[in-house]
């Protein structure tokens, strides 16, 4: 059995958990896995409490068939910043200073001597015994990569900008190459109550099983309805885009025969 099928997203800080921020990464991550052919099983917050981390992350490597596991933030200066320290706990590893992290802030702030390094910038340069090492391209605290029986744990910076640089530079190739569905979407807006479009939806998804519909009751707008998402997966982008007209053309009969509109989406 394929053992890399699935990936499962961590938001770590306590910060996120308190509501202090939204959780904007987690977000804009999901977009581009699916767009990228990747299927996110899971998705979860996490605060900073070093037990709680090591728990959560041992049970999604137990996890059938969970490939790839992301993780953002926790891999700054501060005392809080406990990432590293948890994973190379859980693996049986030591932590290590990587040098060539370390050269790398070197050349990059024009230091002549590896005493003028602070310590947190050290601190940001200590990765697990065994890490691939990928550096940060706009910002300071790395990539980090190591692997666990069947999975691959990839840690993000959590700072929004340094993590979508990290992603597409050394994330989204992965995910690439490791997953091989596709995906589409379009959005649609019915002009029906929820209890009117649900049992359509249903029927959609039962006559396409490849599909997934999904309405938004709050977002609804008084002009056009309420806007329901269409998404398909499949094997070749060809493929998807065949199967998102088809179910598309259907849901549309099927809303227009019970006198409703049906307006899709042009994006712009």
């Amino acid at each position: 059995m394929e053992s890399e099928s699935v990936i499962e997203l961590f938001s770590i800080g306590t910060e996120l958990t308190l509501g202090q921020i939204q959780d904007t990464n987690a977000y804009w991550i999901a977009q581009q896995t699916f767009q990228l052919g990747g299927t996110i099983r899971r998705i979860s917050m996490l605060r900073d409490e070093f037990d709680e981390m090591k728990e959560a992350i041992q049970d999604s490597i137990e996890r059938r068939q969970t490939g790839l596991i992301i993780t953002t933030g926790g891999l700054g200066p501060t005392p809080d910043d406990m990432t590293v320290e948890m994973i190379a706990e859980m693996m049986g590893k030591d932590v290590m200073v990587d040098q060539a992290t370390v050269q790398n802030y070197m050349e990059r702030r024009q230091l002549r001597d590896r005493s003028e390094v602070s310590e947190a910038l050290i601190k940001m340069a200590t990765v697990p015994e065994t890490a691939t090492v990928f550096q940060n391209p706009v910002g300071w605290a790395p990539c980090i990569s190591v692997v666990v029986k069947q999975s691959t744990l990839m840690m993000m910076p959590g700072p929004p900008r340094e993590m979508q640089a990290v992603f597409e530079a050394y994330i989204a190739p992965i995910i690439s190459e490791r997953f091989s569905a596709a995906g589409a979407s379009v959005r649609v807006y019915v002009d029906s109550h929820e209890s009117g479009v649900s049992p359509l939806m249903q029927k959609v998804m039962e006559k396409f099983p490849n599909v997934y519909v999904k309405a938004y009751v709050a977002l609804r707008e008084e002009d056009r309805g309420m806007p329901v998402d269409i998404v398909t997966t499949g094997s070749s982008q060809d493929d998807i885009e065949l199967l998102l007209q088809e179910s598309v053309n259907y849901f549309q009969e099927i809303v227009t025969a019970q006198g409703n509109s049906f307006l899709i989406e042009t994006k712009q």
